[in-house]
Formats: C-alpha cells, sequence, structure tokens
C-alpha cells in the first residue's frame, strides 16, 4: 500500500469528496476535518481479505462474497486491463449502510446542477461527506437558499489509485453482476480520470462496468445470475425512460415565458405524474421496491439533474467499446484520447457517438439505484 502522506490524503480528498484545499474560514477547516478523519477511519478498519478468510468464525456468506470478490478482482486486471494493484484487496466493515454521503443541488426552476470548484479536482456536481450531520448542515443551508436539494447514500467511491480502495460491507451483499459493476466502475476511475468533467468520467465508468460484468457472468455466471442481471438491467433502463421523459417535460416548463408561480404548478404537476408512472410501471416488476426510496425522498431537480449527469454520454462509450471490436485496451486508448480534447471537442465527439442510441430510441443504463 502507498504511503499515506497528509499531502497524498489532501489531495485523494479533494478529487474524490469536493475537499477544498487551502481555503480559509472555519467552514472549511470543519470539512477538512470530517473528511480526514473519515478517510482515516476506513484505512484503519481495512484488512487484507487473506486474514478476514482465515477467520475461522466468519460467517459462511461473507466468507462466499469475499471469494466471489477476490475471483472479480482478479478478472478485473486479466481480462479487463483495469489497473492491477492492492485496491479490492482488503475488507473494511464500517458499521452503516454508506461510506459516505454526496450532497447535490440545483435551483428551484433548473436542471442545472450546482456545482463546486476545487484547486486540484476542478469542478464536480457534488459535495461528499463522512458525517451524515455535516452533510445534512450542507443540505439545510442549501434547502434554506431555495435550492433543490438531494442527500444521496453512496455505498462506494475511487482514490483513483493513490491508495488500495478496500470492499467494504456497503456493497459485498450485492448481487453478483451489480457487486461486478461496481468493482469496475471504481476501478475504471483508476483507468481514466479527466479533472473537471464529471459528466465524462461517471459515463466512462458506468459504461465500464456494465461491460465488464456482462464479460464476466458470459464467462463465468450461473444462469440464474445472467437472467438476474438481465431482469436488474431491464428495470434500470424503464426507470431511465420514465425520468429522462420527466427531465425533457421540466426544461421545456422552465424554458418556458410563464411566470415563476406558473412554473411551480407545472414542475409540481409533473413529479406527481412521475410517481403516478413509476407506481404502474412496477406492477410489473414482480414486488420489486428497489426504487421506492429514490421516488419517496427528494424528488426534485437536483435528483433529476443528477441522473442526467451522470449517464447522458454512456452511449457514447458503449458505442465506442464495439468501433473498438469489444477490445477493452484499444476502447481505453480512445477514450483516453478523447479525454484529452479540448471540453467542447470532447463533447461534440461525444454526442456523435451517442447518435446511434438517440436514433433507435434506446435507454442509457444506470448503474444503481441510490
Amino acid at each position: 500500500m502507498r504511503p499515506r502522506t497528509i499531502r497524498s490524503i489532501l489531495w485523494t480528498l479533494a478529487v474524490r469528496t469536493g475537499f477544498a484545499l487551502g481555503l480559509p474560514g472555519c467552514a472549511e477547516l470543519a470539512y477538512y476535518r470530517q473528511a480526514a478523519v473519515g478517510q482515516w477511519t476506513l484505512f484503519q478498519a481495512s484488512q487484507p481479505v487473506a486474514a478476514v478468510l482465515a477467520d475461522p468464525t466468519l460467517s459462511v456468506e461473507l466468507r462466499q462474497r469475499l471469494e466471489t470478490a477476490r475471483d472479480l478482482r482478479a478478472f478485473a486486471s486479466t481480462d479487463l486491463a483495469l489497473p492491477d494493484n492492492g485496491s479490492y484487496r482488503s475488507y473494511a466493515d464500517l458499521g452503516r449502510p454508506w461510506v459516505v454521503k454526496n450532497v447535490f443541488a440545483a435551483p428551484e426552476l433548473s436542471l442545472e446542477p450546482r456545482r463546486w470548484c476545487f484547486p486540484v479536482a476542478g469542478c464536480l456536481s457534488y459535495r461528499g461527506y463522512f458525517e451524515a450531520g455535516a452533510a445534512q448542515g450542507l443540505a439545510e443551508e442549501l434547502r434554506a437558499g431555495g435550492d433543490d436539494v438531494y442527500v444521496a447514500d453512496i455505498s462506494a467511491y475511487s482514490t483513483l489509485g493513490w491508495f488500495d480502495d478496500p470492499l467494504l460491507n456497503t456493497f459485498i451483499g450485492w448481487p453478483v453482476g451489480r457487486l461486478a459493476e461496481l468493482m469496475f466502475h471504481e476501478l475504471a476511475h483508476q483507468r481514466l480520470y479527466v479533472a473537471d468533467d464529471t459528466a465524462f468520467n461517471e459515463a466512462f465508468a458506468t459504461a465500464m462496468g456494465r461491460l465488464g460484468a456482462e464479460r464476466w457472468l458470459e464467462r463465468h455466471g450461473t444462469p440464474r445470475e445472467r437472467e438476474e442481471y438481465a431482469t436488474d438491467i431491464r428495470r434500470r433502463e424503464q426507470f431511465l425512460r420514465l425520468t429522462a421523459d420527466a427531465r425533457e417535460r421540466l426544461a421545456a416548463v422552465y424554458a418556458s415565458s410563464g411566470d415563476e408561480a406558473a412554473k411551480r404548478t407545472d414542475k409540481q404537476r409533473i413529479l406527481t405524474q412521475l410517481r403516478e408512472q413509476y407506481r404502474e410501471l412496477k406492477q410489473g416488476w414482480g414486488g420489486y421496491t428497489g426504487y421506492d426510496r429514490w421516488f419517496e425522498q427528494d424528488l426534485n431537480n437536483a435528483k433529476l439533474a443528477g441522473v442526467s449527469t451522470y449517464y447522458r454520454q454512456v452511449p457514447a462509450f458503449l458505442t465506442l467499446f464495439e468501433r473498438e471490436g469489444r477490445d477493452f485496451a484499444a476502447f481505453y486508448r480512445v477514450a483516453e484520447a478523447i479525454g484529452q480534447l479540448p471540453p467542447p471537442e470532447r463533447e461534440a465527439r461525444l454526442r456523435m457517438l451517442s447518435a446511434p442510441f438517440r436514433l433507435a430510441g434506446k435507454p442509457v443504463p444506470l448503474v444503481s439505484s441510490d
């Protein structure tokens, strides 16, 4: 494991949690303290997977999950050309169902997310916290200022290879396909990260997660695991279709010449319709309730904008993978070249690659239902 110097810890926190380096004020110092303590606590809780497996009191279920994760980790490097390092070769139980809480915000009558800009990381469309109270404090401040706010429970994040990211209790029990997605998604961040472009980074990692999971299941999954994953993908695509339609209708309202009162009324009407459409949709899901919490809490511009920011460019990377002959090493090379383009050219290139999906009316796949 790489030495955990204060300098490298600060850099990492800036990139993945929105930690502002070198900025004055008590608020930033408090943010520094919770971020540093949270990251250090995660490190301290981590144990090598081999050591955890050697514990005779380990539950059968956790043993099986860690063994599966160990196989997925090896597959990531040997078959997907993802970084071969110490990440996901240790395990930590944090005693809670999330590792960080990310705060998203958007104006009351806009789908453009708020961004927090930092010296190293560039601008991010969220701000992350290890302390739930601190996240809620920022959320309340933003709400008081009139913003729509969404506080998301995040199951995992990547330190971009600066540290060895551990497997966590927050996701180790997920179905095999989703576990594979998450691990490959986070390792993809170590493979390619473009400063100041959240949409690019998350779309690349999301595509990589799905492509890698499909490759794993094709070669090593059981028929039940493959069917379970296919069902999960179908649900997520239906979910996205609903949210994309709602975003389009909201965007039209916000861009209209109506007064603010009328826009607020239309906004609530569209969000109410979205909930009703979801209830109708899930009637065909056989009792699956995985998206209930998403629709019940903080259904607003911040949440809908987050879906768009993270996933709208995924089709570009799926198309790119096909064009490169489904070869991961070649796919990475071209993706890296696109990432080096000036932002306007990068955006134009990704729009062009997304065209086959738009013309076919295909939805963008999601990674999780946080």
